[in-house]
């Protein structure tokens, strides 16, 4: 065994697909940022949990709001996804910069994107950890898949600007709901 740095950890944790997280603030500004720090907390019914840095935009709509969007992204969008993580919502649109269309919600006000294969409307349902870990917890209140997008790939941020794609689906039997 080697000894691995602790700031990689992450790298090997990783768990679920790249997503982009729609807010909108209560002046009615739209923003979407890259997230992959987030992994479900509950089936039923489906909650979320993530990590939403501080210095981002969209942890003061967020905060402010208490709703969101998440939209999963196929492989196709890698390169839009990218350009939506590298830049900031202080100073660029950034559905307009990335191409994304924004839909509106039923249940939020936050935006669904149009491309994206499935949209997650979503309300916070606790903050007990954002003081300390800036981590929300979310409950999905309505759901979306895009059926002319049956399977998609999705990316899986692994660090340091490198991805991998979802390959082969593997079944085995389960005993569980």
């Amino acid at each position: 065994m080697k000894e691995l740095p602790l700031a990689d950890v992450y790298r090997l944790i990783e768990p679920g697909p790249v997503v982009l997280l729609s807010t909108r603030s209560r002046q009615g500004r739209s923003n979407i940022m890259t997230m992959s720090w987030h992994m479900m907390v509950e089936f039923a019914p489906p909650t979320i949990a993530c990590v939403v840095s501080s210095n981002d935009l969209s942890f003061f709509a967020l905060r402010q709001t208490r709703e969101c969007v998440i939209a999963i992204p196929a492989v196709g969008l890698a390169e839009k996804v990218v350009k939506v993580g590298n830049c900031s919502g202080r100073d660029t649109d950034k559905f307009a910069t990335a191409w994304f269309t924004p839909l509106p919600a039923e249940q939020v006000s936050a935006p669904l994107v149009a491309e994206c294969f499935a949209n997650l409307e979503c309300r916070v349902v606790d903050t007990r950890l954002v003081n300390r870990y800036n981590l929300f917890v979310l409950e999905v209140v309505k759901a979306w898949i895009d059926p002319q997008q049956p399977r998609p790939k999705t990316i899986h941020h692994i660090g340091n600007g490198a991805f991998v794609v979802d390959g082969e689906v593997i079944h085995f039997e389960s005993r569980m709901p």
